[in-house]
């Protein structure tokens, strides 16, 4: 019985990132063995056990074999006569298929060392496109490690197209791709993970209403990059920047445009009430992907609401506090922020605009702070009752709204 350090925590020391995770796969044991001494049992398709102390997981070697269609269509086999090289060669990426002994040496059968030195995202065997999950883990991993300088290797790429031509990409469950992307969406360049998945023809599958975004053009003079597809990717990676690790922001940057693909052509390039036509195609991608009724909210705010915050100095006062309270803003000041932080992404993810400064983002934030210091109790104390109250709250906020223009 042998241990071996695997995966994603031996990629990271040699990239000389932070380890979070300390995986394990254990050769030469069987399921009674790992009881004996302690360690609890978690794994429902295969053995997958916890350490008794430090509840890292042990994995016993095992080998899987392609059943049916799908990441469900898979048979695993642990036995003690599984070797450690076998259990590497069933990993998505030769950066992931790389093991430590308990001395602290690297097993390294398949490259992974070298194509960490060499910036590579490289399938480990044929069998890669066995598994559809795998397309979405590369292209997450290529938002991951892109500003590494990482690229995906071009005969890997290959078996990505070879995976969406054959339909496996297909019989991805929504809740498989909403986490995978909203990983994604957390990476420090979440671009790569549109052009990865575009590259490969899945983002058309699965993000229709993404893709459809690219060769939609703009007008040069607010977008210098033109295409709607290229204003996207950097409006992500501004968020990624502003909000590092934030995937509710990195999911409203994402959906916030997408009305621009529904643009009348004789109208193109611009696009009168784009935030109104986005809802709809939102609301699709939400239902579709299962996604969590607070990024649907919040996203479809950003959609509809975003060019009032581009615009927020020339609003009347009360259109302000309209916003405010579609927002929620004055209970639940982090919706806001939420809000600015994706509206400024949408400012700077433009060429040559990556440095904008965004002075509505400060107003809207004193506006809202002036109308949230508006109680009842001065009116309560004047004999108001009922509606009366909140005709006057609402009155008195417009009032410190325009102050607050004013001094601004």
């Amino acid at each position: 019985m042998r241990t071996y350090l695997v995966g994603g925590a031996v990629r990271d020391k040699l990239l000389g990132r932070p380890v979070i995770d300390h995986d394990h796969v254990v050769v030469g044991a069987r399921p009674e063995d790992m009881l004996a001494l302690g360690y609890r049992p978690v794994g429902k398709d295969f053995p997958v056990f916890l350490h008794p102390e430090t509840n890292e997981e042990f994995a016993l070697a095992r080998t899987e074999r392609k059943i049916g269609r799908g990441y469900h269509g898979f048979t695993f086999h642990a036995d003690p006569e599984v070797t450690l090289e076998q259990d590497l060669a069933r990993r998505d990426l030769t950066i992931n298929a790389i093991a430590e002994d308990e001395q602290g040496k690297l097993v390294d059968p398949y490259g992974g060392a070298r194509d960490i030195e060499l910036r590579i995202l490289r399938h480990v065997s044929p069998a890669f496109v066995e598994d559809p999950v795998r397309l979405l883990r590369v292209a997450r991993f290529a938002a991951r490690f892109a500003p590494l300088g990482f690229t995906v290797a071009d005969e890997t790429m290959t078996l990505l197209q070879q995976m969406v031509r054959n339909g496996e990409v297909d019989h991805l469950v929504p809740e498989r791709v909403w986490a995978e992307t909203r990983k994604a969406l957390g990476e420090a360049q979440p671009s790569a993970y549109l052009r990865v998945l575009r590259e490969a023809g899945a983002l058309a599958v699965l993000f229709p209403e993404i893709d459809a975004l690219y060769g939609v053009p703009q007008r040069a003079e607010f977008h210098p990059e033109i295409d709607t597809g290229i204003h996207q990717e950097m409006v992500l990676d501004a968020a990624a920047k502003l909000a590092p690790g934030n995937d509710l922001i990195g999911f409203c940057a994402l959906t916030h445009d997408l009305g621009k693909a529904l643009t009348p052509k004789e109208e193109l390039p611009r696009h009168v009430g784009h935030e109104h036509r986005g809802v709809k195609p939102l609301r699709a991608l939400a239902a579709r992907l299962k996604v969590p009724t607070e990024y649907a909210e919040l996203a479809e705010l950003v959609c509809r609401e975003h060019l009032n915050c581009h615009r927020a100095f020339e609003l009347k006062p009360a259109t302000v506090l309209k916003l405010l309270t579609a927002l929620d803003a004055l209970r639940r000041p982090e919706r806001l922020q939420t809000f600015l932080t994706t509206c400024l992404a949408d400012k700077r993810g433009r060429l040559g605009h990556e440095q904008d400064d965004y002075p509505q983002a400060a107003y809207l934030r004193l506006a809202r702070d002036a109308a949230a210091s508006v109680t009842s109790a001065p009116f309560v104390a004047e004999g108001l009752q009922g509606p009366a109250i909140g005709a006057a709250m609402e009155k008195a906020r417009v009032q410190v709204i325009a102050e607050t223009k004013t001094s601004r």
